[in-house]
């Protein structure tokens, strides 16, 4: 089950076998301003990963987080899954990340050729 609000996200997803894995998370998302990197996206995960709690908060820059958000998510989530267990990318319908994408390019107005800063990129 997946379902998308301005801001907010919340996925479940229940194993399949033994080497699937459950999730219930919750992702929020707001435009805040960093004294260091600017504009970007704060992100709240939380809920659960194979029944362990799950609370992750970070800031992406604007230049960074369209780009990279569903990466980095999968990533946080992949800390608490016991090898050989993996996550490719946190399963759902694509319209729930089309949709939060185009969310946070509104609440960033993010428009084509909008700068990078060359640090990002290494």
């Amino acid at each position: 089950m997946a379902k998308f609000e301005p801001g907010h996200v919340y996925i479940e997803r229940t194993a399949l076998n033994n080497s699937d894995h459950s999730y219930d998370l919750t992702i929020e998302y707001k435009a805040v301003t960093d004294d260091k990197e600017g504009r970007g996206i704060a992100f709240h995960m939380h809920g659960s990963i194979e029944g362990q709690p799950v609370d992750e908060q970070y800031f992406l820059a604007k230049d960074q987080v369209l780009p990279s958000f569903l990466m980095v998510l999968s990533r946080k989530a992949q800390h608490y899954l016991t090898p050989p267990k993996k996550f490719e990318t946190l399963a759902s319908p694509h319209k729930i990340y089309d949709a939060m994408f185009e969310d946070i390019r509104q609440k960033l107005e993010v428009k084509s050729g909008d700068p990078i800063k060359p640090e990002h990129l290494q």
